[in-house]
This record gives C-alpha cells, structure tokens and sequence, in this order.
C-alpha cells in the first residue's frame, strides 16, 4: 500500500480553513439573526441552549483564528477594560429637548399654529410613546456601530459606545446591505419594569441600595466605568429618530422607522400614522388606558409631523424643534401622611427641604420621601409634619407633593422654618432668593468634594490630574477635609489611593505645588463663592486690587461697581462674613499660596494699554504666560488665544507656533520678549 493513500481523505490546510471561516462568519449571522429576533421582536425561535451552543461555537472557532475576530463579532460585546472617567464627545447634531403639553386644547393649538406656519388644510401625525429612559446618539459607518454617547448638554455628551455595545437589542452590525455609509441615530435606553423590578430585588437581596426607579436604573447602568457592570444589567433600547445619514433621506417620519427595522434595529412598536389631531389624541387616550400593562414605563406619547420636508421648514427653536411635542399623561397619584421635614444640603451648598413620607407606592414604585422644592413652596402649600397629603411623581419620576388633604379636627404643629445654621457644618444659613444656602462652602462636608473639583479646575487653580475619582478619594479616606488640605498631602499618602503609583503622584504633587501662585482673579474662582464667575471674578480683580480690600468691602461698596447687584452683594458679604472660609483663606496663605494681586485702576491712573488686545505664543523666560496676561490684564488690555486683524500685539517666546505666521501674514505687530518687557516697563512708569 502507497504511503500517502492513508492521507488521501485528508482535505489540506487552506480547505480547512476556508470551511472554518465559511461557518465563522455562517454562525455571526445566525446569532445576530437570534439577537434580534429574542431582544428587538419579542419571538425567539430557538431555545437558550441553541443559542449558547451556537456562541460557544462561535467562540471556539475565534480562539482558533484570533485573526478573523471583528469588532461587530457577537462576542466582542464585553471585553474592554475599565475606564478612568467617561470621556467627553461633540454630537453630530444637537440632541434638542421637546416642548411638554398635558391640556388636549395646548395640542390643538399646536395643530393650528402648524397649519398656519405651513399653510396647510391638514397635516398626518406619526405617534409614538415617549419612552421614560436615558436619550442616547448612535454613530453607524459601514453599517457597523462604532460610536454611542449620551445626550449630556445637548452639544456634548458622554462617551459610553463600550457600554451600548454591551446591550444585546442593538445590532453591532446592520441586516441586509442597503444600508447608508454613515447613519447618526437617536434613541431611548430603558429597562423592562419585570427586569426592572428583579435587579431591585438581587440587589437588596445582597445588602446594596435599590434603584429608585427604571430611569434612575438605567442611567447609572450605562453610566458605569467598567462595561462588565453594565452587561449584568438588563437594558434595553430602542431607536426613534434619524438626526443624519449619508445619501437622501426618507420622505416621511414614518418611513424613516420602517427603515430601521429593515436594518435590524429595534424601533417603537406601538406607534400610529395620523391623518388629524383628533385621531392624535385618540392614541393618546388608548395609550394611558393601557399604560399600566405596558412593559416598560412611559410618561406620555410624542407627536410628530410626519412629512420630513416640512419637518424641515420649520426647523428649530433654541432648544426644541418646532415640528414636535411631548403629549404628556397626567402624573401618577396617591394620598400619605408626611412623618417628618428633612433638610437635604446639595453639592453647591443649597437647602431643600424634604418630607419624609409613609411609604406609598405611586405608579409601581414605593415613595418614601419628597421635595418640597424650597421653603416658599412649603409655606404655600402650608405643609407640616403629620399632614395627609397627596403625592406625584412629577414627570413620573421626581417624587413631589401636589397638595395638602385638610383633615376635620386635626390639631397641626406649628409651621416649618428653615434653619439658622447648616445641617453639616454648622455655618451659617443665608438666603438668596426662595433659596437658603450654607455659606462654609470650602468646609461644609457636603459640598466638599464639588469645591474641590471647582478649586482645582483650569479657570481656577489648574491643578491637572485632581479629577474627580481622586477627590472622591481623598475625602472618603479623610486626607482632604477642607481646600487646604490639598497642600498638606504627601507622596505616602498618595500611594495609598486606588491607581496612584510613584510617577503618577509625584506629577501632582508638582501639579499642587504649581498652583501655588495664582492670580488674584482665579484664586477668587477657586473659592467657589456662589454667582462669583470668571467675569465677576476678573471685575473684582480689576476693581479692588488685592485680596484684602475685597475682603474688606461692605454690601454698599460691591454694589457700587455697575457689574454688581444685591445678590451678588450679599453673596460675597455671606462668604467673608464667615469665620470658617477666613480660616481656610488664610491656611492656604500659611502654607504658601501666593496671591499675584492686581493694581486698582482707582489708586493707580488711567489704564495705559486700555484698548489693546495681545496674543502669547511659545513659552517666556522671564514669567508664566498666565502671568504676563495679568501684567497686560492690569493695564487694561485683553488677552485672546487667536490672531485676527484686530490683534494689537503677538508676543512670542521659545517655540512659538503657528500664531506666529498668522500674525506675519495679517501685518499684526510681533514683539520678542524683551521687546514686550519695554513695552510693559513704560507703561507702567507713565
């Protein structure tokens, strides 16, 4: 027998893996296809032991040939590492609010306004619900998901396309291959109220807080820095706009969700066409009646005008399109006794009272507690402890009294009053407006780790590598009780914090030690006095000079500068006047915060550079860029970070860039740094 004969039957290596590939790419589709089918249809057709057969094969064979593993691969869902912090993404197009109606006669109006902007006898609605969850962008190119953020301002949002891949109702790859080279999605992210509820119950089950509600559940899930997190977590998605696709757009609203769901991704399924307004409210009549045996929650439905081009005409307001509403539902009530008033201390030091409520279930969710916004509306609504009151969930989701049930015969305590004196702290209440607030901002526990975080900002401080996981640190582990703290840490203690080796905490200890030198107008910044900006800031730098004057000045001397009022006034006095932030002041002096201050334009002559405008290029040898703006700040000219012809000066240093051509090419003035040191010497003796 010929040797090779017993080999005969034996396919060759490229066979193999040509068949392996085939069945690779065989078992993404196939999996994609049950993804779909089980998390965006609701009509799975195989069990979840086909399926996992069908992944672990899947898996196998990309362990095999890690070279054919794609980023769209039903197995690269998880895997990333955990982030620092989420970072920052600009959207492709503004993610706008939308205007909120509840009085059907508001939606006929809008109707009517409608017709007569379009000039139109009548106009088709599409409706949908208006899903109560985390609005989400999602980026497509190719037909492969590669970005998702959250809505954030508006403008920038949140980086979480490693948590959104996670999430098994969105396709990573788009069905058929119809599909535009770049698609740009809005969409909702939620959770059902059965997943919902039994995450609630794991999570109690094992000693953790539950949620509050589905929103809160599903904003914190996507929000997590390890993506592991938010697999565990049973969120869901569904898509309801198209904000920008290469290629045309489809004619109608209507058509645009069609699309979608041609291209897999999960869209509204309750949703209608509307040939008038009166068939609008009637879905959203229908859609209340059976709100409470939906799946998930929503807190009304959303009209659109279903032409795209008319859409279009009638474009945007500042903050919501003028072609859509919010047809909201009436909030969820429900009557219990108020036990007792708690005051509340936010991160910028304002107190909210709240009431503590008998647990009451409002809406599927139990109600322990709830604002009672400020003390005006608490002596509007003339709510005391030991009221029967009822209670909404305002949005349905702010827990919030709508009013007071008098009761015959009942004998009341006397009415509620803020306190004189923080909860936290002890420092001083003052008023502002129907708001109270804490005035030992830099002490007071509960604003702490949000001065912090201001203090140490670009426009104060600028104390890079101070983020907010580090100043979370820092206060749980009690190094950091007040802003002064921060220049009495040291390298072991540094060492002691999650993710600080000795490289990264010997860059901020310099960091720290570089702040130390400030410019009287950021170190009024860094304070965080409440309505003291960088304008109001740089106004009190310019006017008073030094640090001392300002913190001598009476109410009557601050509202004698025109950019000054009552409020701001008596913020400052508030801040000054208390003991606490003087003792912090002068620790940072004691150890070795210095001051750069400001000449007063009063004591010392006009402005000589009044009306001058410079731009610094390249670093200076004999001062800080920050520094040489004060010196130019002070004699009365305007710093900018771009050239234009209206640019006085340019001055350059070592390594100066490209403002340095730009100021050539416009005929700018270009000044060396001992040119720009002549300049500010003579100034300065006239």
């Amino acid at each position: 027998m010929r040797q090779d004969s017993l080999f005969s039957d034996v396919p060759p290596p490229s066979k193999i893996r040509q068949a392996d590939e085939n069945r690779l790419a065989a078992l993404k589709n196939q999996i994609r296809h049950h993804d779909y089918l089980y998390y965006v249809k609701d009509r799975p057709e195989i069990s979840d032991g086909e399926y996992d057969r069908l992944f672990r094969e899947l898996l196998e064979l990309e362990l095999k040939y890690p070279d054919l593993v794609t980023s769209d691969s039903p197995t690269q869902r998880v895997g990333a590492p955990p982030l620092d912090e989420l970072g920052k993404v600009p959207h492709e197009r503004p993610m706008l609010s939308l205007d909120s109606l509840m009085d059907p006669v508001e939606v006929l109006a809008f109707d009517q306004r409608m017709k007569r902007e379009l000039e139109a006898e009548q106009i088709d609605y599409t409706v949908e619900p208006k899903f109560d969850g985390l609005s989400v962008e999602l980026v497509y190119d190719h037909g492969t998901f590669v970005r998702g953020a959250t809505r954030g301002d508006g403008t920038i949002g949140e980086d979480v396309t490693i948590n959104l891949r996670t999430i098994r109702a969105l396709p990573l790859q788009l069905q058929t291959d119809r599909y535009p080279e770049h698609l740009v999605l809005r969409g909702e992210v939620y959770m059902r109220l059965s997943d919902f509820h039994a995450l609630n119950r794991r999570m109690t089950e094992r000693g953790d807080d539950a949620f509050a509600n589905p929103r809160n559940a599903a904003a914190g899930s996507l929000r997590q820095l390890d993506s592991r997190m938010t697999a565990s977590r049973p969120l869901v998605v569904t898509c309801y706009e198209v904000m920008a696709m290469s290629g045309p757009l489809p004619s109608t609203h209507w058509d645009e969700l069609e699309r979608l769901a041609e291209w897999g991704l999960p869209v509204p399924m309750l949703r209608r066409r509307c040939d008038t307004i009166d068939q609008v409210l009637a879905f959203h009549r229908e859609t209340q009646e059976q709100r409470d045996n939906l799946p998930y929650e929503i807190d009304g439905v959303v009209v659109k005008i279903n032409r795209v081009d008319w859409q279009s005409r009638l474009g945007m307001k500042s903050r919501s399109p003028r072609w859509a509403i919010a047809f909201k539902f009436p909030p969820r009530k429900e009557i219990t006794e108020i036990q007792d008033i708690a005051i509340s201390v936010g991160r910028t030091g304002t107190l909210t009272p709240l009431a503590l409520l008998k647990p009451v279930e409002v809406g599927g969710v139990t109600i322990s507690r709830a604002t009672l916004h400020n003390a005006d509306e608490v002596a509007r609504k003339d709510i005391r402890v030991g009221d029967t009151v009822r209670v909404e969930r305002a949005g349905d989701v702010i827990p919030a009294i709508a009013e007071r049930i008098p009761i015959s015969g009942q004998i009341r305590p006397e009415p509620f009053l803020m306190p004189q004196h923080c909860p936290i702290c002890e420092s001083a209440v003052a008023r502002e407006g129907a708001y109270y607030y804490c005035t030992g901002q830099a002490v007071c526990p509960a604003q702490l780790k949000g001065a912090i975080e201001h203090f140490a900002s670009k426009m104060a401080f600028n104390i890079d590598g101070l983020g907010k996981k580090t100043v979370a640190q820092l206060i749980d582990q009690g190094l950091v009780k007040d802003l002064s703290d921060l220049y009495r840490l040291n390298q072991e203690q540094l060492l002691k914090l999650e993710g600080f080796a000795e490289r990264s905490s010997t860059l901020l200890l310099e960091a720290i030690a570089r702040s130390k030198t400030v410019p009287l107008e950021r170190f009024l910044m860094g304070l965080g006095i409440r309505q003291v900006g960088q304008h109001i800031a740089k106004v009190l730098a310019r006017e008073f000079g030094s640090l001392d004057a300002i913190m001598a000045a009476d109410r009557d001397r601050f509202q004698a500068i025109r950019e000054i009022g009552p409020e701001i006034s008596e913020s400052l006095v508030s801040y000054f006047q208390e003991q606490s932030n003087r003792r912090v002041i002068d620790q940072l002096k004691q150890l070795g915060v210095s001051i750069m201050e400001q000449r007063s334009p009063q004591s010392h002559g006009p402005l000589l550079l009044s009306g001058k405008s410079f731009v610094f290029t390249g670093g200076l040898a004999s001062c800080s860029r920050e520094e040489a703006k004060v010196l130019v700040e002070q004699l009365g000219a305007m710093v900018s970070s771009s050239v234009s012809k209206k640019t006085t000066y340019v001055v350059t240093g070592s390594e100066a860039g490209a403002k340095l051509e730009q100021a050539r090419k416009l005929g700018v003035q270009i000044l060396d740094e001992e040119e720009f040191r002549k300049l500010i010497d003579a100034s300065e003796q006239r």
